[in-house]
């Protein structure tokens, strides 16, 4: 099965190696009919340190590093291979 890779906004990078990703999906509301906006938070492995708050990145599911963090953030390096 593949991965998924979501895309999102940084909102907090004060963990070691850790950085919290919002990733906003919109869909049409089964029964309102309307567009409907919905967020999700997703703790992802950041290795160097390099993504800070306000960053737009790419993640990718991976086998968990801890208890919460399930997800690893894309480098331009890895999208490219």
């Amino acid at each position: 099965m593949p991965k998924r890779i979501l895309q999102g906004k940084v909102v907090s990078d004060k963990n070691e190696q850790t950085v919290t990703v919002l990733v906003e999906r919109r869909f049409k509301h089964p029964l309102m009919d309307k567009i409907v906006r919905s967020t999700k938070k997703y703790r992802a492995h950041d290795a160097e340190n390099q993504f800070k708050t306000g960053d737009i990145v790419r993640i990718i599911e991976c086998a968990p590093i801890s208890k919460t963090k399930r997800w690893t953030v894309l480098t331009d390096e890895a999208a490219s291979a």
